[in-house]
């Protein structure tokens, strides 16, 4: 029983602990460096580097903010099941 307590207070406290909230969605900005939206959301879960851009996401494929990412600066960002 107590494993399962254990499991179910972890779980719980990661949740919590999301950065990829509505709040923190609309604190982004355009113009905003890259090394800001990092601050703000910790590191991206996936970057894919393109000719001229980079997308990042954070979060999964449900839940999620993405950014694209000019010249080291959010040129264009989303929202995501928030």
């Amino acid at each position: 029983m107590k494993k399962y307590l254990s499991i179910a207070v972890i779980a719980l406290t990661l949740t919590a602990c999301s950065k990829i909230t509505l709040k923190n969605y609309d604190k982004v900005k355009i113009g905003m460096d890259k090394t800001e939206i990092e601050q703000l959301l910790g590191s991206a879960d996936t970057c894919e580097a393109k000719a001229l851009h980079t997308n990042c996401v954070w979060g999964s494929t449900d839940k999620n903010i993405t950014a694209t990412i000019v010249g080291g600066k959010v040129t264009l960002y989303s929202k995501k099941g928030l």
